[in-house]
C-alpha cells in the first residue's frame, strides 16, 4: 500500500535531510575550472531516425556506455513542441572517432523507450546505463501523472527499464520508497545512479525531493520491486548557499575495487546556469572526494537553446587516458567533452579513502 506523504518513514526521511542541508555545507567553493575539451556537438539535424517517421526537434541529455571499441549513447528525443513529450533513443558510433572529432553524420537513430504508462504519459527523459551481467538496467526519469481521487496530479518518478543482451525491453517500472510497515512517493524522484547489483540489490545514489529539501542520498534499493530501502537511505551531497540545487548527472565509472567516478550538477543562484563536477564514491555510495565545477556551457553553441546555460550529463565513459563526458547542452542538442583522467583526479578534495 502507498503511505500518503506526512507517513512516519516519510517524516523521519526529511527530518535527516534537513538536518543534513544545515551540517554539511562547504565541501565546495564557487569556482570553475574548465579542464574538459570539446569534442564533438551532434545537433538534431544530424540524426537519422529509422523506426519512426517524424524528425526530432531537439536531441540532448544522452546516456552513454562503452562496449568494446562502439560508444552508446542514449540520446533524449522530442518529435514536437506542443506537448513536448520525450523518448529516448540508441546511437551508435566508434570511440576513437567520438573523441577525434570524426564522426561521420547522419547517425543512425533507433527510439527505444517511449511512453506506454499513465506515470510516464508526459514522457521518458534522461537515460543512464548500467550493464549487469547479460541484461542492461536503464534509468530514466518519467514524468507523467498519478490518479488521486477522481483527479490526475502530475509526478515526476525515478523510471526503470530492463533490456535484454539484444537490446529488447523485457520490462518497466517505477521506484518507491520502502520500509517495514509503509511504502511512498517521494514529491519527485530522478538523478539517480547504479553502482552495483548483487543478487537483485543495487546500491544507488538517487535524488527524491522530501518534503520541500532536494539533496543527494545514497541507499539499498530491490531492483525487483523496484524500490529505494528506506531503511539504507543516507544523505551525501548538498547544494551550497549559492546554489538553488544540487544533483547526480551520469552514470558511475568504475575506478578500482572500491572507487567509482560519477558526474553532478549545481544550479547557480547568480545566472540559474548548470554546472558539473566530478565526485568519486565508494562502492557503498559514501562520499570520499569531490571537486569544484569543471565543465559549464561556453559560446553560443552550448548557452543558447530552448534552455538557457546548461550542460547536463547523461554519460560517462572512460576511454584509455581520457574521461568522455557526453551531454546535453541547453536542452536541444549533445555535445561530447574529454578531459585527461589524470587532470580530473588532480582537482578532487580528498574527504577520506
Amino acid at each position: 500500500m502507498i503511505a500518503i506523504p506526512g507517513g512516519r518513514l516519510e517524516r523521519a526521511l526529511r527530518d535527516k535531510a534537513r538536518r543534513f542541508l544545515k551540517s554539511q555545507r562547504g565541501l565546495r567553493k564557487p569556482e570553475l575550472r574548465d579542464i574538459f575539451s570539446r569534442a564533438a556537438y551532434i545537433f538534431p539535424g544530424d540524426l537519422r531516425v529509422e523506426n519512426y517517421p517524424r524528425r526530432p526537434v531537439v536531441a540532448f541529455n544522452p546516456g552513454a556506455i562503452l562496449r568494446g571499441d562502439r560508444l552508446w549513447m542514449f540520446p533524449r528525443l522530442v518529435f514536437d513542441y506542443y506537448n513536448y513529450t520525450s523518448s529516448i533513443g540508441f546511437i551508435e558510433a566508434g570511440i576513437s572517432d567520438v573523441v577525434e572529432g570524426a564522426l561521420e553524420k547522419p547517425l543512425g537513430t533507433r527510439v527505444i523507450l517511449w511512453p506506454k504508462y499513465l506515470w510516464e504519459f508526459k514522457g521518458c527523459e534522461d537515460a543512464r546505463v548500467h550493464r549487469e551481467g547479460d541484461r542492461y538496467l536503464l534509468l530514466y526519469t518519467g514524468y507523467g501523472y498519478m490518479v488521486k481521487g477522481d483527479a490526475l496530479s502530475t509526478s515526476i518518478v525515478q523510471g526503470l527499464a530492463v533490456f535484454d543482451s539484444e537490446f529488447k525491453e523485457t520490462g518497466r517500472g517505477y521506484f518507491t520508497i520502502a520500509g517495514d510497515e509503509e511504502r511512498f512517493l517521494p514529491r519527485a524522484a530522478k538523478d539517480s545512479v547504479i553502482i552495483t547489483v548483487r543478487r537483485g540489490e543495487a546500491v544507488m545514489l538517487s535524488r527524491p525531493t522530501m518534503g520541500d529539501v532536494d539533496i543527494c542520498w545514497r541507499s539499498r534499493a530491490d531492483l525487483g520491486e523496484p524500490c529505494f530501502l528506506g531503511e539504507t537511505m543516507e544523505p551525501v551531497l548538498a547544494n551550497e548557499e549559492w546554489e538553488f540545487k544540487v544533483g547526480w548527472s551520469t552514470n558511475a565509472v568504475k575506478l578500482s575495487s572500491n572507487e567509482y567516478l560519477v558526474g553532478w550538477h549545481g544550479v547557480l543562484r547568480e545566472d540559474y546556469s548548470y554546472r558539473n563536477g566530478i565526485a568519486v564514491v565508494d562502492e557503498e555510495g559514501d562520499l570520499l572526494a569531490i571537486s569544484n565545477y569543471l565543465l559549464a556551457p561556453k559560446g553560443i553553441v552550448e548557452e543558447y537553446g530552448d534552455r538557457p546555460l546548461v550542460v547536463f550529463g547523461n554519460g560517462l565513459v572512460r576511454y584509455r587516458e581520457l574521461l568522455v563526458w557526453v551531454g546535453g547542452i541547453s536542452d536541444y542538442a549533445m555535445a561530447i567533452f574529454t578531459a585527461e583522467l589524470e587532470k580530473v583526479m588532480e582537482t578532487l578534495k580528498w574527504i577520506r579513502g
